[in-house]
This record gives structure tokens, C-alpha cells and sequence, in this order.
């Protein structure tokens, strides 16, 4: 199956048409990437997305193969291409022997509805850590293991619990719990920071919300009110369940969060585009 799902997609800088992708170009080597919400025809936290994109290559000891006024060229032409009013895009940085490629393409963009937003979604646990979480790059094994265990529990997203029991992130977000007002989220150090992370523990310290870095352990997520994860696509996404433990969805703090950091991405997008 083609991950490019737009009509072209930009390779080594110039608009190239999308039967022309090679999956090859992903999926063989060492590929460093990022995902960016795109809201008409502009990306959400560009300026974020390329300070961690340049974090990643820097960990993985890697060449940055475009600079940002490159990509942020090849993301306008690509959008100018292919008009989408909201998708996802990504960006990959691909190290193949001594093949060296940028890619910049849209993918196939799911969108919690607002049934989901309302009623929540379900959470599993999986045991697994990322070997590098500081760092955004593709693991193809260890996706696939998640994605099929999903899939056989009707679970939206997954928690991952590292072999001290304790949960850290989620496979394709971050994780909150939430507790009397107080949230509690992973260190930043154990995880793949996220942007919306970022963005929403700004929110709580702008807002004097009461925030705890530390790990929950999986035995203990019953004594939590809620549970929310955030992330480029479901940006404030509460659960109804992880596992047989249910949770509130209707607590009045999430909904603000989200609210706030939609704000915010709308800011975003005119610091990317002031023309617009």
C-alpha cells in the first residue's frame, strides 16, 4: 500500500506526481521524520516540528538533507498542488547506504470525530519502550505488533508500559491522567515530546494548572479521574476505558485544554502564512 495519499509529493525539493512514490524510499534505510497538521493548506506548529526534526537528526547523529526555508518551499508548493482543507503531512529524511532523500507528502489523515470527542475513546496496554524516545524514526516492527493488537481489541490508541510496569507514552501520543485538578504526565525524558504536549503544558502553566512529571504505574490507572492523550491528530482526546477501567469524559478541564490549544494552533498558522 502507497503511504503517499495526495496526488504529487515533493522529492529532493521538486513536485513530483504520486505514482511515481516509492515506498522503498521509507521503509529501507534509516528514516527520521515528523508529521505536521495541516489546516488549510498551511502546517500547525511549523516552527516546532523543525526544531524537533533537527533535535532527531542531531541524536541519530545524521545530516539535515533541507534546510527550513526548503521544506517550508516544499510544503507551500505541494499544498498549492493538491488543495486539502485538513490532512496530515509528513516529512522524512531517509538514509539508505549512500542514498540520501527528502520526502515531503501527505498521508492518510484520521481525525477523531466529534462523537469521540464527546463520548471518549479506548485505550489498551501494551508492553513495549522505544529504543531511542527522544527522537522521532520509524519503527516499522514495532508499529506493526501495535497496530495488529489494536486492531484485535477494537482499542484506539496504546499505552505503552516499560518493563518496570510503568506507562510512559502512548504508541502515536502522549499521555495525561488526570486527578483533582492536577495532571500527570511522563517526564520529558522517557518520551517522544510531542508538540501538542509541549503546547498544552504551556497552556497549564499559563493557567496555573497543576502539572506532575512522573510515570504512572499500569497498576495504579484506576485511581485517576480521567485520561487524555494528545498528539498531532487527536490534539486533546479523552478515554472512556483502557482496558476494563473505565474513566470520566466529561470533566470540564479537557474540553478547555483542547479549546485553548486550538487557539493557539490558529496562531500558528497565521505566524506561517501572516499573508492569509
Amino acid at each position: 500500500m502507497n503511504e503517499c495519499y495526495g496526488k504529487n509529493f515533493i522529492l529532493n525539493g521538486e513536485l513530483t506526481t504520486a505514482d511515481l512514490f516509492d515506498n522503498a524510499l521509507i521503509y529501507e534505510g534509516d528514516s527520521i521524520y515528523e508529521v505536521i497538521r495541516m489546516v488549510k493548506g498551511s502546517p500547525v506548529f511549523f516552527n516546532d516540528h523543525m526544531e524537533r526534526l533537527a533535535s532527531s537528526l542531531k541524536i541519530q547523529h545524521k545530516t539535515q538533507l533541507a534546510d527550513i526555508a526548503a521544506l517550508r518551499k516544499g510544503i507551500i508548493s505541494l499544498a498549492r498542488s493538491d488543495k486539502k482543507k485538513e490532512a496530515n503531512l509528513k516529512i522524512v529524511f531517509n538514509f539508505n547506504n549512500e542514498s540520501e532523500n527528502y520526502l515531503i507528502y501527505y498521508i492518510e489523515s484520521i481525525f477523531p470525530s466529534a462523537e469521540q470527542y464527546k463520548k471518549g475513546v479506548k485505550g489498551i496496554l501494551f508492553n513495549a519502550e522505544r529504543k531511542d524516545p527522544e527522537s522521532k524514526v520509524i519503527d516499522h516492527k514495532l508499529r506493526s505488533f501495535i497496530y495488529h493488537k489494536l486492531i484485535q481489541e477494537s482499542g484506539y490508541e496504546a499505552l505503552l508500559v516499560n518493563k518496570n510496569n510503568l506507562i510512559t507514552e502512548g504508541s502515536r501520543s502522549n499521555i495525561f491522567f488526570l486527578k483533582d485538578d492536577k495532571l500527570v504526565t511522563a517526564p520529558d525524558n522517557v518520551i517522544l515530546n510531542g508538540i501538542t504536549r509541549k503546547h498544552i503544558l504551556e497552556l497549564c502553566s499559563k493557567n496555573k494548572i497543576k502539572v506532575e512529571l512522573k510515570c504512572v504505574n499500569a497498576n495504579d490507572i484506576s485511581d485517576y479521574d480521567a485520561v487524555f492523550m494528545t498528539g498531532t491528530s487527536p490534539m486533546v482526546l479523552p478515554f472512556y476505558c483502557i482496558g476494563d477501567i473505565l474513566f470520566d469524559v466529561s470533566l470540564p478541564l479537557m474540553e478547555k485544554l483542547r479549546q485553548l490549544y486550538m487557539g493557539q494552533a490558529e496562531e500558528s498558522i497565521r505566524i506561517f502564512r501572516p499573508e492569509l
